[in-house]
């Protein structure tokens, strides 16, 4: 007997956009993503304030809708198939991008045009940063923003996903690229810094690594191109990396750390020292390395076009940044 002839591929795509568009709701999203993320039924049902038959059932339309399991059950809880990993991430994109026209249109009833959401590394300077937001609000007037700090990789995740408009972060051989554009913005050189005291006797000899190694250290994160650059300096002095007395994300706090210390160094970028440097008690010691950090990017979504206000911080980026920023293509076309 023969099969019946299976629907083209446009046409089978065509066929359940018309059934989701009919039938797909918003609160059907936000309920998979609650299963995602608390892997029991029982446990969605009383987060959503609803019983789990309930629940059980919304699932068996929503599966309904998209023509097959979006989950199955495991010793480990609700755990998405491969349709519903795809249906899952989409989800989470559309939700992002609502959370975001919610602030759009929050800034506009409070008589604004917008709302940008910007996503930032520690490692760029708050200063730079903020001439660029204010440039922004001045080319643009009624922009409100918000600004996000977090490790570059979880931001460009975010980017991807619709929960930033923009992220300015590290570029280098292991950053993930797909679906994103980018601007090389400017490039890094460290800066030993120390307390004035400290900084004035270390300016007056050749630096010793022996000798600043026993010292206090105060550094940012572990696995990052900073730290990678620091050990190797001590490893190529055929010493062991020093073991920081403290360790953490926020540059300002560095500076702190190290200003009340004469006895505490620390290697930060360039601009962040010069940041720093304005903190009482804290000196950049005359000294200069040998190498280079990856340079500071401005991230965007590939193969969008870009919103007035994102392009407008973009532009008020790259004025400030000019003289040292690498001529690359970007994602604008400036």
């Amino acid at each position: 007997m023969p099969q019946p002839a299976l629907p083209s591929q446009p046409d089978h795509a065509n066929q359940t956009f018309r059934r989701l568009s009919g039938r797909l709701r918003m609160r059907h999203l936000v309920l998979l993503c609650h299963i995602r993320e608390y892997g029991s039924l029982t446990r969605v049902a009383e987060h959503m304030a609803t019983s789990q038959p309930a629940v059980t059932q919304s699932l068996a339309e929503i599966e309904d809708m998209f023509g097959t399991r979006l989950f199955r059950r495991t010793s480990r809880g609700m755990v998405a198939t491969r349709y519903g990993q795809v249906v899952l991430d989409r989800a989470e994109t559309i939700l992002n991008d609502l959370h975001l026209l919610t602030n759009d249109l929050d800034a506009v009833a409070r008589g604004k045009v917008g709302h940008l959401h910007i996503g930032t590394i520690s490692s760029v300077s708050d200063v730079q940063l903020a001439k660029a937001i204010q440039r922004t609000t001045q080319y643009q007037d009624g922009i409100t923003v918000t600004v996000q700090h977090a490790p570059g990789r979880n931001l460009l995740d975010m980017l991807r996903n619709h929960a930033l408009d923009v992220v300015v972060a590290r570029l280098s051989d292991t950053v993930d690229m797909a679906g994103l554009d980018h601007i090389v913005l400017y490039h890094q050189s460290p800066r030993l810094v120390a307390s004035r005291v400290t900084a004035g006797q270390l300016g007056r000899r050749r630096l010793e690594w022996a000798r600043l190694r026993d010292m206090d250290w105060i550094l940012g994160p572990r696995h990052t191109a900073l730290r990678t650059h620091i050990d190797s300096i001590f490893i190529n002095e055929g010493l062991p990396p020093p073991e920081p007395t403290a360790e953490c994300h926020s540059p300002h706090l560095i500076g702190q750390l190290v200003a009340g210390n004469n006895h505490a160094v620390s290697i930060v970028p360039a601009d962040i020292a010069e940041d720093l440097a304005h903190i009482a008690g804290l000196a950049i010691v005359p000294y200069s390395f040998d190498w280079h950090l990856p340079p500071i990017a401005l991230f965007t979504r590939a193969g969008e076009a870009p919103r007035d206000t994102d392009q407008t911080f973009a532009a008020a980026l790259r004025e400030l940044c000019a003289p040292s920023a690498a001529p690359l293509r970007t994602a604008y076309g400036y």
